[in-house]
């Protein structure tokens, strides 16, 4: 790396590093797959800096990176664990908080819906752009958001219960 770039990219992580791992946090579920991803996120952003940094949005070219990363450690995953099934999450006790309900319908999601309505919903980004980072058609995005948003509603009947308490 020519001189100075290092210095760029460290300025750059240290700026992004807590927007890059709310989002992971709101993608894997739990901190340590959260801190695990967006270090190898910030990893990949610093193998290929020079490209990252002559983009006019490397924010962006972060997340794209960022979900990427989260979409391909769960296919990779999957395929390692399909002769083991996963135990259903357990149900949230009936005092949780809304944040912990939310968290507990979210990981119900699969990983690509659940990046969908994540970059969409938390992230506020364009189903055009949703599309673009997921490399699929925009109607895709819009039907897949529609089901996830479906099930959440399903999974959140309740909610409204505990937002009301406090």
């Amino acid at each position: 790396m020519p001189p100075g770039t290092e210095h760029d990219f460290e300025a750059f992580a240290r700026a992004g590093q807590r927007k890059l791992y709310r989002t992971a946090y709101l993608l894997c579920g739990n901190a340590d797959g959260a801190r695990d991803l967006t270090q190898t996120t910030l990893a990949k952003l610093f193998q290929h800096w020079r490209r990252v940094s002559a983009t006019e949005y490397p924010d962006a070219y972060a997340r794209t990176v960022l979900t990427r990363t989260f979409l391909a450690e769960r296919r990779r995953r999957l395929r390692d664990l399909l002769a083991h099934r996963r135990a259903d999450p357990p149900a949230p006790s009936e005092h949780a908080d809304l944040r912990v309900t939310l968290l507990a319908a979210l990981a119900e999601l699969p990983p690509r819906a659940r990046a969908m309505v994540v970059l969409r919903y938390w992230e506020d980004l364009s189903v055009e752009t949703v599309a673009e980072l997921l490399r699929c058609s925009e109607g895709t995005v819009k039907s897949q958001c529609s089901r996830a948003l479906a099930k959440l509603r399903a999974r959140l009947g309740e909610a409204h219960i505990y937002a009301t308490e406090s």
